[in-house]
């Protein structure tokens, strides 16, 4: 059975969270997909309701989170909202720091804070390594969450 997986990251470095997404066994989900900034823009121009609807509709059926961390990640606007969305509908949340994975400019990141609700939810925050080691991260939150 395929996990749908939601992905939390900031869109500036959408080129990053495409280098990870295409996990086996994963059909990965993201507010605004992984094209690109474009949609992502568009609705923020239009306000927080556009968005938060957006994050909805990529939640639909999920079952884990992972919250990509970068370098100001959890000063993002939304990524609290997602992270309480997430928690809300019962899934499982991993955060996983991609400073080491080179952006599309073939440049590195500073680390970023994880954000406080994961530990405070009982899941763990890693750094990225490989995709075997982050299909073990979304087994292991789904198993805390019951999923």
């Amino acid at each position: 059975m395929t996990r749908r997986v939601f992905f939390s990251f900031d869109y500036k470095n959408v080129s990053k969270a495409n280098q990870i997404k295409d996990l086996p066994g994963i059909e990965a989900t993201a507010s605004a997909g992984f094209a690109g900034t474009k949609l992502w823009n568009e609705q923020k121009v239009k306000g927080d309701l556009e968005v938060e609807k957006l994050i909805a509709d990529a939640l639909e059926d999920t079952t884990v989170t992972v919250v990509l961390i970068s370098s100001g990640a959890t000063k993002r606007k939304y990524i609290n909202y997602e992270i309480y969305q997430s928690l809300a509908r019962g899934n499982g949340l991993v955060a996983v720091q991609i400073h080491g994975i080179p952006d599309d400019k073939g440049r590195l990141d500073q680390p970023g804070d994880i954000p406080s609700q994961i530990a405070d939810n009982g899941y763990r925050a890693y750094k990225y390594t490989n995709q075997t080691d982050l299909l073990a991260w979304i087994e292991e939150a789904a198993r805390i969450a019951g999923k």
